[in-house]
């Protein structure tokens, strides 16, 4: 049965906002790793939107990117996307699907069906999941930045606090911090 890991861009104060992180070869190049050792990606629908406006032009060359983003791209088209959405129904996107139904069963499925793992990339999704007992892994890439504002990680709560089992922190040149961190069973 495959991890479903959570993966985000957070400053130091917990703001998720996609603008606030540092976008550079070398966080790119990070999750540019993470994603070629997962099977798929998991988002709502209004990660998936965001994603989806922007980076199958960067993939077929309508869009300017340096060389790191538009690998990112090529390989995010090939990847599978499946998106949690009640709202919407048609994702026309390249390799995606709807994750319908009941979340706890339908994510599952998934881990069952994907040994390779999923990442998943969508910050209210993860609240919701983790809700479920869902998540096993949390790859944070925490930047040196005081953001000041929302949303940030977690925002609508959670029922009790989870404990976690550092598995390694790797500080990147320009001072952001990956870390690795393993639910405690």
């Amino acid at each position: 049965m495959g991890l479903l890991t959570f993966s985000i861009n957070v400053t130091v104060d917990g703001c998720v906002d996609h603008g606030e992180g540092i976008a550079d070869d070398e966080t790119h190049a990070f999750f540019i790793r993470l994603m070629d050792g997962s099977g798929a990606m998991l988002w709502g629908r209004v990660s998936y939107e965001m994603m989806e406006s922007y980076w199958p032009a960067v993939a077929r060359g309508d869009a300017q990117a340096p060389a790191t983003m538009h690998e990112w791209a090529i390989k995010l088209e090939a990847k599978p996307k499946y998106v949690v959405s009640s709202t919407r129904k048609d994702f026309p996107w390249a390799n995606s699907h709807h994750l319908s139904g009941d979340l706890h069963a339908g994510i599952h499925k998934l881990k069952a069906a994907i040994p390779d793992g999923i990442l998943l990339g969508s910050g209210k999704l993860a609240t919701e999941l983790d809700r479920l007992d869902l998540i096993d892994e949390y790859k944070l890439l925490v930047h040196p930045r005081i953001a000041g504002h929302g949303p940030t990680l977690f925002d609508r709560g959670l029922p009790s606090t989870r404990r976690l089992e550092l598995v390694s922190a790797k500080p990147f040149r320009n001072g952001a911090v990956a870390m690795h961190y393993r639910r405690a069973r």
